[in-house]
């Protein structure tokens, strides 16, 4: 018996060892068509820390594997990317793959989604020339969503990403801005705003703001990356919020998309695009027409946007490319409401002659060069030439009825501005262990002529000063510069653990030289006099900054990670001088410096569940903020300033799965897939030298933050629904409740939003369905100090729209 029992004991042994032994896995890449070997392919191992490189002969290796089932992803420079399970056990022998040449014309490609069917997934540890091991990173994948995309809906887009509050005073999706962990979300002034990697903000240090967006149609992926990301792509605590566009199609000379949407308050929207790879040649264009009268009066707007990608293959190695973007718009803007005109009519509008024009033009020019199989080179050269106009009646009392005889305020602004990047990675070898390093660099040349004074009476929308030389409020020329040194490490220290240290350098100098002026008139509007002051400031400034980041892989899929960062935030040319009938400017305005950090546990299984858990804390020096007082002659007024150092804390959470298939009982046609996206957050100011602040809560921070939502999809016919909740939230450091006759400070209420989307598509056409505001719910989300207020700006009601689309 025992004998028995010995022997089952050895055979046991040998079955668990067969079971826990290793292996090393040999591939073997060549291109399709030609069987040529593919040199300096790069081969990812999902759940791995290392990125294995091919030789010149095509062949990697990667070891130390156990018997199982691995996910191998294939990137490779002029070649269509590739995603491979295999098998590994003691019989597997050397593995080839195939890759397809983006230079190959095939007669009919089927595509599967590379990155699942979710519509969130998360950023690699590198990519292409930019690290982001350890980071706090999203990735909205507006292929895979089921949502008004027409309109740009910020709420249904931006859903999976947690804890992001979303001004919605822009039915058109014209401007975002979205926020989070305390930022104002004005134009996402509080993030570095990017389209394919370069900048589309006004000025990116002196002011950010961004008043173009491209349309979500038109994008491939949106990048988000939190304060951590200020080392590589500048010092903003919101972090990087990038705009991929769509890539030239490569396997067609020629192909065209049109869509064309219409819907409720006079909305329509046609999209169409053109695309293709011809030889060494490749290009994407696209064309943008949107219009509509709004949900209130006086809310008209007419949009284009054109775009326009061209690259050319210059070696297998080196490819160069060429982007264009011109969009313009002119909106006619309602003005805001008082808490009682609010509560009376939140559709009503007293403001007739408000008016808002854009122009803005983007030009980029980029090289990529794979030096060898472990170095790669970005370089990239940008420009903004732009123009923003506001024009409009914008009284304190915003209950003051307008007289089309009485002259407007004029605001102008123009931009020009260009900069140069630079960026060079390796990969390495320390030993035993792997690394990747990067360095870069950046200069930025910024120009901002700035215009404030008197426009001309009447309705319509003319942007001409009445007597330049004489009514001129202020005339400021802004140059700007900044140069920044950047470096970041990733040394995977064992298969399971990495740690990313970086450092950034930043030179600024800022500079705001012109006048500023007072108009003093009598009670019957009649001018008394007019004084003008010549003023002159420079403020250059240089700092250093550093963050750190861990990560833990015990298993493929979970991935446990932590990071701290430094932020540095510039004060911006509004904030140095700018005239508003409620508001003053503290002369002693500070830069505002504090450190991000985030620390949580992600992952995802068999494209079934999704998810990512984390707690952060944002330490926030300087915080510039507005507050209320009375002037000498008792009026209220705002004054912008140094507010003091908050502290805001929270935890935020997003899970996702396909639930038929975690049940194990999918039907092979049906899917069932839930989102749920919730942030808990806490505020305070904890050092403040203004009355009354100390204590209080941090402006724009709801405690209760909520996006969840449903997706079903049988065959062809996909539909979706999505709730959005959050709690009450102030707009002030005083933590003000009403907002009195002004409407500018105040609590924003709690507010409860649901969204229905349906989409059926078959071959080449595409039927999509939404319904906006389900429940027709009245609820703001701002009230804007200035345009296109001041005051209560109303989100829009309930909204119904249709999308029809083709492809050939």
């Amino acid at each position: 018996m025992k004998l028995k029992v010995y022997r089952f004991s050895i055979l046991f042994f040998l079955i668990a060892h067969a079971g826990m032994a290793q292996h090393t896995l040999r591939g073997l890449v060549r291109e399709t068509a030609t069987q040529v070997p593919v040199d300096g392919c790069s081969v990812y191992l999902k759940g791995s820390r290392t990125i294995f490189i091919t030789d010149s002969l095509g062949r990697f290796s990667i070891p130390n594997l156990k018997t199982g089932v691995y996910q191998l992803q294939f990137f490779s420079l002029n070649h269509r990317s590739l995603k491979k399970e295999i098998t590994v056990d003691s019989d597997t022998a050397t593995v080839a793959f195939s890759l397809e040449s983006t230079e190959k014309t095939l007669s009919e490609v089927t595509v599967t989604a590379q990155q699942g069917s979710f519509g969130m997934t998360r950023l690699r540890e590198v990519e292409g020339t930019a690290i982001f091991a350890a980071k706090k990173s999203e990735v909205i994948l507006p292929e895979n969503l089921v949502a008004n995309l027409a309109t740009n809906n910020a709420r249904q887009v931006y859903a999976r990403v947690a804890g992001l509050n979303i001004w919605e005073n822009d039915g058109g999706g014209l401007q975002l801005s979205i926020g989070g962990r305390g930022l104002d979300p004005n134009r996402t002034a509080n993030f570095n705003v990017r389209q394919n990697g370069y900048d589309i903000s006004a000025d990116a240090l002196g002011y950010p703001e961004s008043y173009y967006t491209p349309p979500i149609e038109a994008l491939k992926r949106i990048k988000i990356v939190r304060g951590a990301a200020s080392l590589q792509y500048g010092t903003q605590f919101g972090g990087l919020l990038n705009f991929e566009m769509r890539q030239p199609v490569a396997d067609r000379t020629f192909e065209v998309t049109s869509r064309q949407t219409v819907g409720s308050f006079g909305f329509f929207n046609s999209f169409n695009s053109v695309s293709g790879t011809a030889k060494k040649l490749s290009y994407y264009a696209f064309f943008q027409y949107k219009k509509a009268d709004g949900w209130r009066p006086h809310s008209h707007f007419d949009s284009k946007t054109i775009y326009a990608d061209v690259h050319y293959q210059l070696t297998d190695e080196a490819k160069i490319g060429l982007e264009v973007t011109h969009m313009d718009y002119l909106a006619q803007q309602p003005g805001g409401l008082s808490d009682d005109m609010f509560r009376a009519d939140p559709r009503q509008s007293n403001r007739e002659r408000n008016w808002f024009k854009v122009d803005w033009n983007l030009f980029n020019v980029h090289y990529d060069w794979k030096v060898n199989r472990r170095s790669d080179i970005n370089l990239l050269a940008f420009g903004v030439v732009a123009s923003r106009y506001s024009l409009g009646f914008r009284p304190n009392r915003v209950a003051t009825v307008d007289n089309e005889n009485f002259e407007r305020d004029l605001i102008a602004g123009d931009f020009r501005n260009w900069g140069f990047e630079g960026r060079f990675l390796n990969r390495y070898k320390l030993g035993r262990k792997d690394g990747v390093f990067l360095i870069g660099t950046r200069y930025y040349h910024g120009f901002n002529h700035s215009r404030q004074g008197v426009g001309p009476a009447g309705k319509g929308a003319d942007f001409t000063f009445v007597e330049p030389d004489q009514l001129t409020s202020s005339d400021y020329r802004f140059p700007n510069r900044n140069v920044s040194l950047f470096a970041e490490n990733v040394l995977f220290l064992s298969s399971k653990v990495s740690v990313t240290p970086g450092l950034r350098y930043e030179y600024i100098r800022t500079t705001a030289d012109g006048f500023y002026g007072n108009i003093i008139r009598d009670l019957a509007g009649n001018i008394i006099t007019i004084t003008q002051t010549p003023e002159k400031r420079v403020n250059p400034r240089g700092f250093l900054i550093a963050g750190i980041g861990l990560s833990y892989k015990p298993s493929a899929p979970v991935e446990f990670y932590g990071n701290i960062s430094q932020n540095y935030r510039s004060i911006t040319f509004s904030d140095m001088r700018i005239s508003n009938p409620s508001a003053v400017i503290d002369p002693n305005l500070q830069d505002e410096r504090g450190f991000s950090a985030d620390v949580g546990v992600r992952g995802e299984k068999n494209e079934v569940l999704n998810y990512d858990l984390s707690l952060f804390a944002l330490n926030y020096g300087n915080r510039i903020g507005e507050v209320q007082f009375y002037d000498e002659s008792d009026r209220v007024l705002r004054k912008r300033t140094n507010i003091g150092r908050a502290v805001i804390v929270g935890l935020e959470s997003y899970g996702e799965v396909e639930l038929l298939s975690l049940l194990g009982t999918k039907p092979e046609q049906w899917g069932w897939s839930v989102f749920g996206n919730l942030a808990l957050i806490h505020s305070r100011y904890v050092k403040s030298q203004i009355p009354g602040v100390q204590g209080n809560e941090v402006e724009f921070v709801p405690a209760v933050n909520l996006k969840s939502g449903m997706r079903w999809s049988y065959r062809n016919l996909k539909a979706s629904f999505q709730l959005t909740y959050l709690t009450d939230q102030f707009s002030d450091a005083t933590n003000a409740i009403d907002g009195g006759f002004s409407g500018v400070v105040g609590q924003i209420p709690a507010y409860r939003i649901m969204d229905f989307s349906l989409s059926w598509n078959y071959r080449w056409l595409k039927l999509e369905g939404s319904v906006n505001n389900l429940t027709n719910e009245y609820y703001y989300t701002r009230r804007a100090t200035g345009y296109p207020g001041p005051g209560i700006l109303p989100s829009d009601g309930r909204g119904f729209f249709l999308t029809v689309g083709v492809k050939w």
